[in-house]
């Protein structure tokens, strides 16, 4: 009796697929079967980035935004305070990375172009008679091409590393002066 009903389940999931696949529109061959991923534009990494740094940014401020409408007083205001700066501290954080990752992404690409360019170059300007000339000019396009590829790598790493530390130093600067007000509260006490 399991058997049968694991036998059921299973005939039900692949007739949903193959339901599935039935509803999806017929436009002939299996050429075109690709040519409607080709009508829809190719997302842009940048505008993904923005989307997800604003999907993150919104709940921050309106926290931050029903943080400032509380009228509080003493330790309780002081609390709401904090809370306003860390929150502050958390956007600007987050913009900083993200403008760092901004800028990494637009640096490969860049990058990526500049590549593709000089290998089109290369194949352009190669003669087509002599086949060890031709052998010898992609060798040293690719040598040139593996050292420009460690170098952009260095350089992705570095852009990326400052822009992480900016992020963190504002963060860092936060918990510091978070540190410097709680020893204040127990000196007072």
């Amino acid at each position: 009796m399991a058997t049968s009903s694991k036998t059921t389940a299973a005939k039900r999931t692949a007739a949903k697929k193959a339901g599935a696949a039935a509803a999806k529109p017929a436009g002939g061959s299996a050429g075109t079967a690709g040519s409607t991923s080709a009508k829809r534009p190719a997302a842009d990494p940048l505008e993904n980035m923005q989307k997800m740094q604003q999907a993150f940014a919104k709940p921050l401020q309106e926290m931050g935004e029903r943080l400032q409408q509380l009228k509080l007083s003493g330790a309780a205001g002081a609390i709401a305070a904090n809370g306003r700066k860390d929150l502050e501290a958390l956007m600007k954080a987050n913009q900083k990375s993200y403008q760092g990752l901004q800028a990494v992404v637009q640096r490969q690409t860049e990058m990526l172009r500049d590549s593709i360019a000089a290998w089109q170059g290369t194949v352009k300007s190669m003669p087509g008679n002599d086949p060890k000339e031709n052998i010898a000019k992609l060798d040293a396009m690719g040598r040139a091409a593996f050292k420009q590829a460690l170098d952009d790598i260095r350089e992705l790493a570095d852009m990326a590393a400052q822009s992480q530390a900016e992020a963190f130093e504002i963060v860092r600067g936060r918990i510091a002066s978070n540190v410097d007000e709680v020893k204040k509260l127990l000196r007072t006490k």
